[in-house]
């Protein structure tokens, strides 16, 4: 096993999803849980040069000023799932991650990130500035926390869409519109990515927010010599969806609607509850179905904001489909779980596995890391099982060249 020590940098590290990871992280550190919903900790990865758990320093950034320890008591709270003994045991911890912590970035993130901040002060820099000053961030944490690389992992708000230009198709043209236009062409999102892309770190958009790894932004990823993957983290709804809708298809069962209603708490939900934060999240949940079943039946996904349920999630769905002699049937499912339970273990595979990929000298996308997103970029298979028949040939290679 590898003794080599990583940083993980963690865009909006006081988040629900952030803190979770966190938390997990220094459990496992002391042996206080087991690695459930870590797909690297079972067999098939076992015999890869994978980086320890235990060997992650964590940072990151926030619009919000707020301590790590009381985010961390306030979802261990919000979940009831959370054991206070484990919250007692690493909040000393969580205390001297809280020291590597920075203020993030609003810029273009429209009025319900922007309330969250409450700091007009981020538009009166330029993207470029704001680039420039999180390059810093991340070579100093890396510097302080003397890790040998950094993997930076996006779970901050999800931001209105991006409506993507000419320019955020090619990298030369985006710099050059970046400098003479500035914040028009650039979400916060963008920033982080850019930041991290040309500083040499790997990086992860785990949220649907389009300005993060549009085409120009591969590009550097490329040429830097950088893995990047994305978008939108598949943790409950479409998981069930990508696992289901195969079947489906596989048995000549024409689907005639599928309709998904969400309902959730927590900082995504409320932030969620604004229709321009939404578009983004229903564009990337709404996708999944017509690239099944080449087809595309009735389908809405809605999703509602519900303040009592805290970091719980509830989906319901409704699918009907038509059978033998024309007769109408329906499946019903209900997913609940945690929203952070289910996400942090994805995080911390996504870093072992991106930190692989950059020791092996692979730049650009990971296609293979497709099952880990709900809009996998540069992957056309969204099949939950052939998806993860693909990590699994990438980790059978992968352990071939090991043993070489």
């Amino acid at each position: 096993m590898s003794q080599r020590n990583i940083g993980v940098w963690l865009i909006g590290a006081l988040g629900s999803i952030s803190t979770t990871v966190m938390m997990g992280a220094l459990a496992l550190r002391q042996g206080l849980i087991s690695p459930a919903g870590m797909i690297t900790c079972t067999e098939p990865f076992s015999k890869l040069d994978l980086a320890p758990v235990e060997a992650m320093e964590f940072g990151g950034c926030d619009v919000r000023k707020l301590s790590l320890q009381k985010a961390a008591r306030q979802i261990a709270q919000e979940t009831g799932g959370i054991d206070a003994a484990i919250l007692n045991a690493v909040e000393g911890d969580l205390g001297l991650i809280g020291q590597h912590i920075c203020l993030g970035t609003s810029m273009n993130c429209g009025e319900a990130i922007g309330r969250l901040a409450g700091d007009a002060d981020c538009c009166k820099t330029s993207a470029r500035e704001e680039i420039e000053r999180f390059a810093v961030y991340l070579n100093e944490f890396k510097a302080a926390n003397r890790v040998h690389d950094v993997v930076v992992v996006n779970l901050a708000s999800t931001e209105p869409l991006l409506e993507l230009q000419e320019c955020h198709g090619d990298l030369a043209a985006f710099d050059a519109c970046l400098n003479r236009e500035g914040n028009s062409v650039a979400r916060a999102s963008t920033i982080y990515a850019y930041a991290a892309i040309q500083a040499g770190y790997s990086y992860i958009n785990f949220t649907p927010s389009t300005g993060a790894l549009f085409p120009a932004m591969v590009q550097l990823a490329e040429r830097q010599g950088v893995p990047v993957m994305g978008n939108d983290g598949k943790t409950g709804e479409t998981l069930v969806k990508s696992a289901l809708a195969p079947m489906f298809k596989c048995r000549n069962l024409e689907i005639l609607s599928w309709e998904g209603f969400n309902i959730l708490g927590n900082m995504d939900g409320r932030i969620l509850d604004h229709p321009q934060n939404k578009e983004s999240k229903i564009q990337s949940k709404d996708r999944v179905l017509s690239k099944i079943l080449g087809y595309s039946p009735h389908s809405r996904v809605r999703i509602d904001y519900v303040p009592s349920l805290c970091d719980q999630k509830t989906a319901w769905d409704f699918i009907h489909f038509k059978g033998f002699l024309g007769a109408k049937m329906s499946l019903q499912f209900v997913w609940q779980g945690y929203d952070s339970l289910l996400a942090a273990p994805l995080i911390l595979d996504l870093v072992r596995l991106a930190d692989l990929a950059k020791r092996r000298g692979e730049a650009g996308l990971m296609p293979h890391l497709a099952g880990y997103f709900k809009d996998p970029l540069g992957v056309n298979e969204h099949r939950f099982y052939e998806q993860m028949r693909i990590l699994l040939d990438y980790a059978e290679q992968a352990e071939k060249k090991v043993h070489l």
